[in-house]
């Protein structure tokens, strides 16, 4: 029953990740994913059959149910469009995480100061340590992250073949990343969920995976 109410919760939480995207890059003057009717929170218009269903399900037998991530199809922008075409692509890959933890910070608010029952609290705190999940997995700088879109709009012309290994390779570095290497981020995403929770709302978290 956790697993799947973790899935729904990932699932819903990709979803407005995604959305936040597409919101930003609409406020920054391109049209592209409103146009394409990805402007929305209906999940059918998001899933991706790879990416928000059976990469989920590999993690999660890979790993023995320690791990669980998934994502939403890629909101489609057109960065020629946007008012600042240097640094327009960073707000709408930056603007995916920052979404995530707004919603981490409202429901963290829920956890520390709404008199609910315990039920509630640590679905509040598992829909906390989800979005920070996204949040801080998605800055990673590797393509198709949202970090690799900040990277490349501060890297200086001087990198461009490093940009470019990665615009070839990021996908298999991502693989490769999340299959090999998330034991390295996990701490990071408890770190920053305990921030938001603080140690009472954390024994609500861990409730949740007892």
């Amino acid at each position: 029953m956790l697993t799947v109410a973790f899935f729904v919760i990932l699932l819903l939480s990709a979803v407005f990740h995604e959305y936040m995207h597409g919101w930003m890059a609409n406020e920054l003057g391109d049209p592209t994913a409103k146009d394409l009717g990805r402007l929305t929170l209906n999940p059918i218009a998001h899933i991706d059959p790879v990416m928000t269903l059976l990469l989920p399900a590999l993690l999660f037998f890979s790993t023995n149910g320690s791990f669980m991530f998934a994502a939403a199809k890629p909101v489609p922008f057109n960065p020629y469009n946007l008012k600042y075409p240097k640094y327009g692509p960073a707000l709408v890959g930056i603007a995916g995480p920052l979404g995530n933890l707004a919603l981490a910070f409202v429901f963290s608010l829920i956890v520390r100061f709404a008199p609910l029952p315990t039920v509630y609290l640590s679905i509040a705190a598992l829909i906390v340590y989800v979005n920070v999940l996204l949040a801080v997995f998605n800055l990673v700088p590797i393509p198709p992250l949202d970090g690799s879109h900040v990277l490349f709009s501060i890297l200086p012309p001087k990198y461009d073949n490093f940009a470019n290994f990665l615009h070839r390779y990021g996908f298999y570095l991502f693989l490769f990343f999340i299959f090999f290497l998330v034991d390295y981020i996990v701490p990071v995403i408890f770190f920053v969920a305990r921030l938001f929770l603080g140690q009472t709302g954390f024994v609500y978290l861990f409730q949740t995976f007892s």
